[in-house]
């Protein structure tokens, strides 16, 4: 499976958004910029990741996206779901049904071994990104990684509009 590119700015702003100061917003313009990414495409992104509830946005000169919820409340799979939407990664369309053999009273979603096999392993999938929350990386990062947070700041701050 192949998500887009937008899954993994997402991920990394929301998680680049757990390490601002409290209480402060950021542009699409400025968490674009750490990655050197469009602005309008990550403002994009930022949209869906608001109309999930996973960001909250902000007008005005002080505005813009803050987590909406703790990131011990954000998982992995709630912000793929935001960006890729909530649809089957795999859509059986029963091409058994037009095969020798086929029948038109069989539902081939159900009876192929196929689809059955594809739907499980995209459970598996989703049933692990379920089970990771934003917080989850963030402590990753910490562990390995000691200096990121204060970094990050550092960046964010160095850079007010």
């Amino acid at each position: 499976m192949r998500m887009s590119e937008g899954v993994e700015w997402a991920l990394h702003s929301c998680l680049n958004l757990t390490w601002v100061e409290t209480g402060e917003a950021m542009t699409a313009a400025r968490l674009a910029a750490f990655y050197e990414l469009p602005a309008a495409y990550l403002n994009k992104q930022l949209q869906a990741l608001a109309r999930a509830g996973i960001v909250t946005s902000t007008p005005g000169p002080r505005g813009g996206f803050r987590l909406a919820r703790p990131p011990e409340r954000i998982t992995l799979l709630d912000v793929v779901t935001a960006i890729e939407g909530p649809g089957e990664a795999f859509r059986c369309e029963e091409v058994l049904r037009q095969g020798p053999g086929g029948r038109s009273d069989v539902d081939y979603r159900k009876a192929c071994f196929v689809s059955q096999a594809m739907r499980r392993a995209e459970l598996a999938w989703r049933k692990e990104l379920a089970g990771q929350t934003l917080a989850d990386i963030k402590e990753m990062v910490e562990r390995h990684l000691p200096g990121t947070p204060a970094a990050t700041r550092d960046w964010f701050a160095s850079r007010r509009p």
